[in-house]
């Protein structure tokens, strides 16, 4: 199949798509709440006019079936909850802000939305004469109560000899009354004209904020592109291929050949940015730009016997509540599953009633592997799954990952940066810039861990940190609590590095928000220069785990200027990045076109640029391949060596002694050893 450049994503046609149903659920969701809170507290009437916001957007984002579906979702759930007003409301806004998004996506401007405006105002005035037509009690008390303001005037004009007044507000009365839907329909006519105008040029101005935003799903593309083929993912030859994403210049593959067949292991490896994650969407179906991908028939992302995909963040693939639910989540009607079989075959015998969101990070990412198996993939893509799984579930995982092919016959395609990992696979795929090389095994460099013993705290230094008791309860009270942290003890000098290690759900990430003073615990205290450190957010920088959710502006060079502050212009940006070894011009790159590890970078520079007292950082190697390990690393050692303040939380070991002078273990939200 030769393929050509994609620029405009296609239209999806037929039912509504899970991608199009989640969508649905969440703008609804945003657009019930305002509305019931309105209805329950009069004073927050200002809310109301955020009501078509949601719909707004939905509507700028997808096709018209979607939105109508989300409009009749959204006016049955507030009928429910807040009543018959709140919910014919919701429709007003609902459709108001239908329109809009409609028009901006279809490209209109303001001549556009005037015309749908004329056409529009009508109706919409209409629907409320309607509504009051069939609603014959409600009608009758509203020109009861109209009619009682109106006479009452008249006679407050007669007693003050106002005669011509008060036969004018009588004869008004009567014409009110007998001709209720012509004084109720033209008024609304203007004032639902007005608004929708308004509306549009409000709205507007959001929706060209988002338009910079790209929202494509380039694997739903595959699922659209599948139609109804027969699945049939392997074996696989591609010849020749290349892919540049939609809006770009950039070639991120080419001259990609390689070749796919039953029942191997194979590990995709290279640096950042080198096209992993790029290959494995085209290995899941993406059409490439240029070249040819030869299947037997579909690759059925998704679907019995096709392609099954296994992501980095387990969290974001988990739909059901429980265990055995999510196992199943998406199978079609009447599929039989050995749930208790398939969970034993991953480790998790026994776990099928429990809550999804009480496993640790390492079991939700082998739930993802069993959901994946549910639908007996013959090719089964793994992106980095052992990137947040501390030692001893990363060894598991791949122990799993490797009998598949002998056990199933499934094809495991593992994209990794770990040597220990690829020295599992029967061969081994190594990217650079996009194109396939020789792999030189010592370029991953064998995983060492250098010894790191404890260490209390130095008593004479100067504490920077000081934690005590400290505790965190999740949802206290209500039959969802859940215990993030029990007794944790710490004291952090100033220059410190120190490492906090442990398993995955011991409560690390819990800690690292605690101590940057964005959670404010339940119990114990967290003090940065004997003040608390909720008033002090800022002067902690914290790297999150995941790195994609801490990047909020379009450009690499707007992120760091927004983090650093007003005083951070171009000239440093161009210091940091220099610091944490990414090419100056990447600072003109958007943000979502940044691979995992970059991105990982891009915020340790902007943590720089703001050049906090203290720096806490969260996993800030996972993801990272070899070179950028070693460069991020030094980065670390160099701000040591000049006095900064770090602590790192990680499960990963690996040559951190080179940053951190002490280690301490956090081991079902207790920690201690560190005062």
């Amino acid at each position: 199949m030769v393929s050509k450049a994609i620029d405009v994503a296609p239209t999806p046609t037929g039912r509504l798509r899970s991608r199009e149903i989640a969508a649905i659920a969440i703008f609804s969701g945003l657009t019930v709440v305002p509305a019931v809170i309105v209805s329950v507290v009069p004073l927050a009437a200002a809310l109301g006019f955020m009501t078509p916001v949601p719909i707004a957007l939905l509507a700028a984002r997808t096709r018209l079936r979607a939105v109508a579906a989300a409009v009749v979702t959204t006016v049955a759930v507030t009928f429910v909850v807040a009543g018959l007003g709140p919910a014919f409301a919701v429709l007003v806004s609902a459709v108001m802000g239908g329109l809009v998004g409609e028009v901006h996506r279809r490209g209109g401007r303001a001549v556009a939305m005037v015309v749908a405006s004329v056409l529009a105002a009508p109706v919409l005035a209409g629907a409320s004469v309607a509504l009051m037509w069939v609603l014959v009690p409600l009608r009758k008390l509203a020109l009861e109560v109209l009619d009682n303001v109106l006479t009452g005037i008249a006679k407050t004009a007669r007693a003050v000899r106002l005669d011509a007044v008060a036969g004018a507000m009588e004869s008004l009365s009567r014409n009110v009354v007998d001709n209720w839907w012509l004084w109720m329909w033209i008024p609304g006519i203007v004032g639902t004209l007005i608004t929708l105008l308004l509306a549009g040029w409000l709205l507007g101005k959001v929706l060209d904020r988002l338009d910079e935003v790209p929202l494509e799903d380039t694997l739903e593309l595959a699922g659209i592109a599948d139609g109804e083929r027969p699945v049939g993912p392997l074996p696989l030859r591609m010849a020749g291929v290349g892919y540049t994403y939609p809006g770009t210049e950039r070639e991120v593959l080419h001259g990609i050949d390689l070749t796919l067949i039953s029942g191997e292991f194979v590990a995709i490896v290279g640096a950042n940015g080198s096209g992993k994650s790029t290959l494995s969407k085209l290995l899941s179906g993406v059409d490439p730009t240029i070249g040819i991908v030869d299947r037997p028939g579909a690759p059925g992302l998704g679907r019995q016997g096709g392609t099954a995909l296994v992501l980095q963040r387990p969290e974001a693939q988990m739909l059901g509540a429980r265990v055995a639910d999510d196992l199943v989540w998406g199978l079609p009607v009447g599929s039989e599953v050995d749930v208790d079989g398939l969970l034993a075959e991953v480790g998790l015998a026994g776990l099928g009633d429990r809550e999804t969101t009480d496993l640790s990070g390492g079991q939700q990412q082998r739930l993802a592997v069993a959901a994946a198996l549910a639908r007996d993939p013959q090719l089964l893509i793994a992106d980095e799954v052992t990137s947040m799984v501390d030692p001893a579930g990363r060894a598991e995982l791949i122990a799993i990952l490797a009998e598949l092919p002998r056990r199933r016959a499934i094809t495991v395609v593992l994209i990794t940066h770990c040597d220990s990992e690829a020295r599992a696979a029967d061969r081994v795929i190594h990217l650079e810039s996009g194109r396939i090389v020789e792999h030189h095994p010592e370029w991953m460099r064998p995983e060492s861990v250098a010894p790191l013993l404890p260490q209390q705290a130095d008593d004479a230094g100067e504490p920077l940190l000081v934690v005590r008791d400290l505790a965190h309860t999740y949802l206290p009270g209500s039959p969802w609590e859940v215990s993030g942290l029990k007794s944790v003890n710490l004291r952090v000098n100033a220059g410190d590095g120190v490492l906090i290690v442990g398993g995955n759900g011991s409560g690390k990430s819990t800690l690292a928000w605690i101590l940057a003073g964005l959670i404010k615990p339940t119990g114990g205290s967290v003090l940065l220069h004997g003040e608390p450190v909720s008033e002090h957010i800022g002067d902690v920088g914290l790297g999150f785990q995941h790195a994609r959710l801490q990047l909020q502006k379009t450009t690499v060079a707007d992120e760091i200027m927004a983090v650093g502050g007003i005083e951070v212009g171009t000239a440093e940006v161009g210091r940091v990045l220099d610091l944490v070894t990414l090419p100056r011009e990447i600072a003109a790159r958007r943000v979502d076109a940044l691979s995992g590890g970059q991105m990982r970078r891009v915020v340790l520079a902007s943590l720089i640029a703001s050049g906090p007292e203290l720096l806490v950082l969260d996993e800030p190697l996972a993801g990272l391949d070899p070179q950028a390990r070693e460069e991020v690393l030094a980065v670390l050692a160099g701000l040591r060596e000049k006095g900064a303040t770090v602590i790192i939380i990680s499960h990963d070991l690996e040559a951190l002694d080179r940053v951190c002078n002490r280690r301490i273990e956090l081991v079902d939200g207790v920690l201690e050893g560190g005062l």
